[in-house]
């Protein structure tokens, strides 16, 4: 398996990952983003996230996808918004190979919080993140405003 930063080429399966993650999470409709939105808004002069692939014989079978943001108590972050391996290549240690890769990117680029979400319900995943060291908030809400909430604000 060879653990890798993403490239153009690479946004097909990234975004094959991402519909894969939606179902798992119980919303495969949610997903509006393109293989041509991934290139623009990855790959440009002024790219808006960073990726890392796990390859296995020639096919992605996972991916973390990550990028920058500023807390005024912290400092430069990380923000993990996805990770994900396909379903039938869970268990060899390509979802710790790019957990890894994110933490050691935060090391390099001497960030002071690596953080990201995750679902009440995903036991596996809240025991794996409290077992690596991570602090699994419960006293933070998750607050989003979707396009709707957006244009009926603006609306006033």
């Amino acid at each position: 398996m060879i653990i890798r930063r993403g490239t153009e080429n690479d946004m097909k399966a990234v975004l094959g990952l991402i519909q894969e993650l939606a179902v798992f999470e119980k919303e495969p409709e949610a997903v509006v983003v393109t293989k041509e939105d991934l290139i623009r808004d990855g790959f440009g002069s002024n790219p808006l996230f960073h990726t890392f692939v796990a390859e296995l014989e020639g096919e992605i079978i996972g991916m973390a996808l990550y990028y920058y943001r500023f807390s005024t108590w912290k400092g430069k972050t990380i923000h993990l918004e996805d990770l994900i391996v396909t379903e039938k290549s869970r268990g060899t240690g390509a979802g710790m190979a790019l957990y890894s890769e994110i933490i050691k990117e935060g090391e390099k680029e001497n960030v002071r919080r690596i953080e990201w979400n995750v679902l009440n319900w995903n036991t596996p995943a809240i025991e794996f993140y409290e077992k690596s060291g991570a602090k699994v908030l419960s006293d933070w809400r998750v607050v989003h405003m979707d396009e709707q909430g957006i244009n009926d604000f603006l609306k006033g």
